[in-house]
């Protein structure tokens, strides 16, 4: 018999409050059970049996239609039915968890049901922040480790439910969440590996770039804030987690360990936060779309409110300028990482939130009028493509679907980004500037362009912090559009 921890019963909750903190009794009790094993079986002690644990749930039971009105996009199911999720981290999730609680019991005066579920936990996601441990053990201890604790399993990590592919067998529970908590930690788990931070740094608006030029400026502007006593800003996280207080602040528990990493992370992030985590994010996610849907698939565990990208592309019209704003609202997807997931016959629709925010920002940031903004930014479709050299293929026939599109640009992240926002329901937009003009032979060369990313990159990077200044003030309860809900939606946002 496998050594588990003792049982604790399902228990009904009225108090979200209540039901959180039952999840994370049951979520503390499996870990340390899976830690302090883990602890004696590096020490040399071999457990006389299997060691498992489970990942808390939550579930509910409607038997009605009927619902509380509401003006959100989540907060609710569909119908009468049994829906329940598995749930991890509730120290990081815990503002999230208690708000999906709590819009559960407004929308359906249903009791929160919480209990310990039969999906076990990986030992690999019960690892703490700085423990290493698995990297001490010799190749025939991690051999046996296999076969002493559960390993994280695909099959219980897939993006069925945020797809619209998931079928819920005969006396299956239906899903509360896009996301069961195996996805969610193993994304935890990525996000440590690609940007060289703690999830616990991201906040809730993010910007990516496809250039460290942008990078450059956000850290220049990071320790800015922190110098200023009075900034909205508490701290600053650079790769390694580094952190640089706001100045008069102490440091706290914890920050002693932040190191800055021998090499850069393959997709390094950085962290202007806030106190209530609303501050901004930024990732510079390199070149192509494999990154671009990399990084979004992993970032969208942590819901954020919204993510936008800020990067540079080709203008394909002549009357385009070196230097010129695109504002996407329409996206052609020639980039073939989202093809099995999300089919090219879904259209991506622009949120008008998010482009309402833009224009004002590049508005307020230029200090240009309407008809003099028509001048430097065009509101158009953006074509990604996953080829970099798609100028060199026979016969133009890119060019060709590019015309026929009404395609104003070309880059290779954009419409991954936006596509994988609609996939999972994050908020999305896309300003991007005109850095070359391949069809009419302005083409990137090294001392112009040096000299023009650092030209344009301080105002576009002002107008992407704006827009996100705009979108918080705004409420984040009106970005997260019904047009990015299926029918049979989830409850949690």
């Amino acid at each position: 018999m496998p050594q588990i921890p003792d049982f604790i019963a399902p228990t009904r909750h009225t108090e979200p409050a209540d039901a959180l903190a039952q999840v994370q009794r049951i979520y503390q009790q499996q870990i340390s059970h899976l830690r302090d094993a883990m602890q004696r079986f590096v020490a040399g002690e071999d457990p006389a049996a299997p060691v498992r644990a489970f990942y808390p749930f939550v579930r509910v039971h409607t038997s009605t239609v009927a619902r509380a009105d509401s003006k959100l996009a989540y907060g609710f199911v569909e119908g009468p039915g049994r829906y329940e999720t598995t749930l991890t981290r509730p120290d990081l999730f815990a503002d999230y968890y208690l708000e999906q609680f709590r819009l559960l019991r407004k929308s359906h005066g249903v009791e929160l049901e919480v209990g310990t579920s039969s999906h076990p936990i990986p030992i690999h996601f019960s690892f703490a922040e700085h423990d290493h441990v698995e990297g001490q053990l010799g190749p025939e201890r991690r051999m046996l480790m296999r076969d002493l604790f559960d390993l994280p399993d695909l099959a219980a990590m897939d993006d069925g439910i945020a797809n619209g592919t998931h079928q819920h067998r005969p006396g299956e529970a239906q899903p509360l969440s896009l996301f069961t908590a195996p996805r969610v930690d193993y994304s935890l788990h990525r996000l440590r590996h690609y940007t060289g931070t703690a999830p616990e740094w991201f906040q809730n608006f993010v910007l990516f770039t496809n250039y460290q030029f942008y990078i450059d400026e956000f850290v220049r502007l990071g320790h800015a804030e922190m110098a200023k006593p009075d900034s909205e800003y508490v701290a600053f996280i650079e790769p390694g987690n580094v952190v640089t207080r706001r100045a008069g602040l102490p440091p706290m528990a914890g920050d002693e360990l932040g190191a800055q990493p021998p090499r850069l992370p393959q997709m390094p992030a950085y962290h202007l936060v806030r106190a209530d985590h609303s501050g901004t994010t930024m990732v510079n996610i390199g070149v192509g779309p494999a990154n671009a849907k990399t990084i979004t698939d992993h970032i969208a565990v942590l819901r954020p409110h919204a993510w936008l990208m800020l990067g540079h592309c080709a203008g394909l019209r002549n009357s385009q300028q070196l230097g010129d704003y695109v504002l996407a609202h329409a996206y052609v997807r020639e980039d073939h990482v989202l093809d099995e997931e999300l089919p090219l016959w879904v259209p991506i629709p622009a949120l008008a939130e998010i482009q309402v925010a833009l224009e004002q920002a590049v508005a307020d940031v230029t200090r240009m009028g309407r008809d003099e903004l028509k001048r430097i930014m065009r509101t158009g479709t953006v074509a990604s493509t996953d080829n970099r050299n798609w100028e060199l293929l026979p016969d133009n026939l890119p060019q060709r679907r590019f015309s026929q599109s009404r395609a104003v640009a070309l880059d290779m992240e954009s419409a991954t980004i936006a596509a994988n926002g609609f996939r999972f329901r994050v908020p999305y937009g896309t300003l991007l500037c005109v850095s070359d003009k391949p069809l009419h032979g302005e083409i990137k060369l090294p001392g112009m362009a040096n000299h023009f990313y650092r030209e344009r990159v301080d105002q576009h990077l002002r107008i992407g912090m704006r827009a996100i200044e705009i979108l918080r003030t705004g409420g984040v309860q009106r970005l997260h559009s019904r047009k990015l809900r299926s029918f049979a939606e989830v409850a949690f946002q």
